[in-house]
């Protein structure tokens, strides 16, 4: 289970897939959410989180890598990994622990293309009013048969007050998560159910309220005891083959492979992308 109140992230798609958006800006609610959040946390290390066995072993030997929207919940090995971020306090820290850190928009990713071996980004598509822009560049920079490993919240019947609060533009439908990614040269090669957001709409309101209304308490109390709380109680992820499915699994973490880039002068056409069926 991810142990942040969304996930890490920090920054659309035809609207039948998803829930309707909230009329402000993702990304405007998600500066504002998680500026107050990191200035009030401590950088908490990926070895903590229980996707790092994956991760970990995934990420050795890369040299290349890049996480979005990590915040203070990073999930790659944090020395020598690049880090773009919307949120300005979560840089110092990353920086400070080796990362090369760059205030970016996740829409508008500051590198060349194919640069990176592996790239990761946790609760963050969702939170940007195009996601295709995202899932655009992540496949731009991403090198063929890379690893790109992402976050999604699922089910728009469950939207609430709390995906408006975290700045969350939409939720996937698991039928059409698949096409969406392979849409962006992204097949999905295995998958988890993920994430603890309470399933009691009590506890939700209640997370809402507080949030809202006593904002420096609920970050007090997060920090101190939810957060601590959850790294001790999450649970081992278990890995399945392709899309898993459900009407309880609330969200899922992703692992895709980048479709091979056709050769310029193949029958495909220079700017499509190939499977390998090998």
């Amino acid at each position: 289970m991810d142990c942040a109140p969304c996930g890490g992230g920090s920054n659309g798609g035809p609207g039948a897939r998803f829930a309707t958006a909230p009329p402000v800006s993702g990304v405007a609610i998600n500066r504002s959410f998680y500026d107050a959040l990191w200035s009030a946390s401590r950088l908490v290390p990926p070895y903590r989180f229980n996707t790092w066995p994956l991760l970990s072993v995934l990420a050795d030997g890369t040299s290349a890598r890049l996480e979005i929207g990590a915040g203070l919940r990073p999930r790659l090995p944090i020395d020598g990994t690049y880090f773009v971020d919307v949120s300005q306090a979560a840089l110092v820290p990353l920086r400070g622990s080796g990362g090369f850190a760059t205030h970016a928009n996740a829409a508008a990713l500051p590198f060349p293309d194919c640069a990176f071996e592996m790239v990761c980004a946790f609760d963050v598509v969702e939170h940007v009013d195009e996601d295709g822009k995202v899932l655009r560049e992540i496949a731009r920079v991403t090198k063929d048969d890379a690893v790109v490993v992402l976050s999604m919240p699922l089910h728009p019947s469950q939207w609430s007050a709390f995906d408006v609060l975290v700045g969350h533009v939409r939720r996937y439908e698991p039928d059409n998560l698949a096409t969406v990614l392979r849409e962006h040269s992204l097949v999905i090669e295995r998958s988890a159910a993920f994430g603890m957001q309470p399933r009691s709409r009590w506890l939700l309101d209640l997370a809402v309220w507080g949030l809202t209304r006593r904002r420096d308490a609920a970050m007090r109390w997060y920090n101190r005891v939810l957060l601590p709380l959850g790294l001790l109680t999450q649970k081992r992820l278990e890995w399945a083959a392709g899309l898993v499915c459900g009407a309880r699994v609330d969200e899922l973490v992703l692992v895709c492979r980048r479709m091979r880039r056709a050769p310029v002068h193949g029958s495909a056409g220079p700017d499509d992308a190939v499977e390998d069926r090998a």
